[in-house]
């Protein structure tokens, strides 16, 4: 059986504590983004500062090797928009 998980125009969006892996593992790079830090709106926490890493997919290679783009964001849609457009632009 499959695993089924959420996506986003068509690629894997897959969550691990606060990380969030963006991409197919199959292609060559994925986007990973790590939560810093958040904000209280109201009674739900927001994403407030993302660093957003385009990573090639290799998982032998260690992560400093992997890292091709970088940058901090402060919202994770900001994040997620710059990393749609890096992994679009590079695949």
């Amino acid at each position: 059986m499959s695993e089924k998980f959420l996506t986003y125009k068509g690629k894997p969006l897959v969550r691990n504590g606060n990380e969030i892996y963006y991409g197919d593992m199959s292609e060559k790079l994925v986007v990973r983004f790590e939560i810093l830090s958040y904000k209280k709106d109201g009674n739900i926490e927001l994403a407030d500062k993302v660093t957003v890493q385009l990573l090639d997919s290799n998982t032998d290679a260690p992560i400093k090797d992997r890292v091709k783009k970088e940058s901090t964001k402060n919202s994770f849609f900001e994040a997620l928009d710059l990393g749609f457009t890096w992994l679009e632009r590079s695949l």
